[in-house]
């Protein structure tokens, strides 16, 4: 069955989380790529320990909570005013390729909350919509019922829908629900042992168009 909307994830596969890099090595000489490393490491554990316990806080808060995390972990100094200037990078993201080619409905489905992901996708002019977070849940991806949100929003069947990811376990999760996936695997790395695979594996999004409209 042809795909006829696209849905991607944000954070890592639209938008480049390690663009906090520079702003990083800004505060901490020396230690920029080793923070932004934990830094998203530890958020993404957060949000999986927190769906595990029933224990949801929006994104935003999940992140604060990682970046304090990380700092403590390798031993810097981290001040309200540097805590602030960090976060704050995380509204303006770089954004990865244009995708004009696509001509067809394209929506974005993240972990990121409102306060975060809206002045992100507003500030990167990305013309997507809609853009679907999971505090409507209350609960993070993989989690099956998150990836319905965008069966919900673009009233079409899991069937006709593909659905983006870089990150694998998040392409698999979309997979597992039944959705047509392309992993956009920028490193090469290994799949995942979860049982499934994804009908497409990528090395950048400006592969994409040629493989959805082939």
């Amino acid at each position: 069955m042809r795909v006829e909307a696209l849905v991607f994830d944000a954070y890592g596969t639209l938008y480049d989380v390690h663009s906090v890099v520079q702003r990083c090595e800004s505060c901490f000489p020396g230690k920029g790529t080793q923070l932004s490393q934990l830094w998203r490491a530890k958020q993404l554990e957060y949000t999986w320990q927190r769906s595990l316990m029933q224990r949801y806080v929006p994104f935003s808060v999940v992140t604060r909570e990682a970046l304090v995390y990380a700092c403590a972990a390798l031993r810097l100094e981290l001040s309200v005013q540097l805590m602030e200037a960090l976060l704050s990078e995380y509204l303006r993201l770089e954004v990865a390729a244009a995708l004009e080619r696509l001509q067809m409905k394209k929506a974005i489905l993240s972990n990121g909350s409102p306060d975060l992901l809206m002045p992100l996708v507003r500030n990167s002019n990305l013309q997507i919509d809609p853009v679907l977070s999971v505090d409507a849940l209350r609960i993070y991806k993989p989690a099956p019922q998150v990836y319905e949100l965008a069966v919900k929003a673009l009233r079409m069947p899991k069937e006709r829908i593909g659905f983006v990811s870089s990150n694998c376990w998040d392409a698999l999760g979309a997979k597992s629900y039944g959705f047509t996936v392309y992993w956009i695997n920028r490193g090469g790395a290994p799949l995942d042992a979860l049982g499934f695979k994804p009908d497409a594996e990528l090395r950048s999004l400006a592969e994409l168009p040629d493989e959805v409209l082939r």
